[in-house]
């Protein structure tokens, strides 16, 4: 019959498991770290890439006057935004247009005059505003790493089109210019007037509905007498429009909720993730 093994045998068998068991444990532990870290990046990466500067307004109907909102975001990490240059769209000129004060900036008008005048109120308007440019006071004043503002403006009456292209200059302390001047094929295409520095530039269109890496602001407007639900958002891939009958609602599906939900779900896996790590890192210390 052939002899059991004793205590001292029992714990060498034990033994000889035990760091086969660790390694296994430590490379599962590793692997869920990893895995973890990995979900951030997917997450937080492209919520980095859609910081771009948008237009909103609290309504925007054709015909009507609106409170535009420019969201100018800082996407560097070394620079402060210090000056802002918003074109206004010429083809379809807006014949009044004021600037909300913004404290710490400076800003300035230019006007342009048109080929041919339009009426508004009853009145000839010849010349309009073609660009406002907001400037910092100082850097202390511009929008630092981190961080975003907004800038305001009273426009109308607003034009009898689907939508407003507001081509807009981002400048930086460094000396770096980011234009916001690329439009996306199919949209409002024929809108590209204005100066050859703000207007010009290679790769300006995209090609098919692809979003360009620098999309210029667009402004969605509802029909005369259409019911609208909430305010009116940027146009383009951040706004649907649907219309039942003779009413249209809009609505924002926009990239700031699908962000929302990137950041949210690797949040959640990064708990996962780290519990399970947890877990193993105790069934290891029982084993060990």
């Amino acid at each position: 019959m052939p002899a059991r093994p004793g205590p001292a045998g029992a714990a060498h068998g034990r033994a000889s498991r035990t760091p086969r068991t660790v390694r296994a444990l430590r490379r599962a532990a590793r692997g869920l770290v990893v895995a973890a870290v990995a979900a951030c990046l997917v997450a937080v990466l492209p919520a980095t890439a859609f910081a771009h500067v948008k237009v909103t307004a609290d309504t925007a109907v054709q015909g009507g006057y609106a409170a535009l909102t420019f969201r100018v975001p800082n996407e560097r990490d070394d620079a402060s935004t210090t000056k802002i240059e918003v074109q206004l769209p010429v083809d379809f000129p807006l014949a009044s247009v004021s600037v909300k004060p913004h404290p710490g900036w400076s800003y300035a008008i230019e006007k342009t005059t048109l080929a041919t005048p339009i009426e508004s109120h009853g009145a000839k308007i010849g010349e309009v505003a073609s660009k406002i440019t907001w400037t910092a006071s100082g850097e202390d004043s511009g929008i630092k790493p981190g961080e975003y503002d907004e800038f305001s403006v009273s426009a109308g009456p607003l034009p009898e089109t689907d939508r407003l292209t507001f081509k807009t200059l981002q400048h930086y302390s460094d000396g770096e210019v980011v234009r916001w001047i690329q439009e996306q094929s199919g949209g409002d295409g024929e809108q590209s007037g204005g100066d050859g520095e703000q207007s010009g530039g290679d790769g300006e269109q995209s090609d098919g509905d692809e979003e360009p890496e620098r999309p210029a602001p667009v402004l969605g407007l509802t029909a005369k007498g259409a019911a609208v639900s909430g305010p009116a958002p940027a146009a383009g891939s951040a706004a649907v429009v649907s219309a039942v009958g003779s009413a249209a609602v809009v609505s924002e599906s926009g990239m700031d909720t699908g962000v929302a939900w990137a950041i949210g779900l690797s949040a959640a896996s990064l708990v996962i993730c780290l519990g399970c790590a947890a877990a193993l890192a105790l069934r290891w210390r029982r084993t060990g």
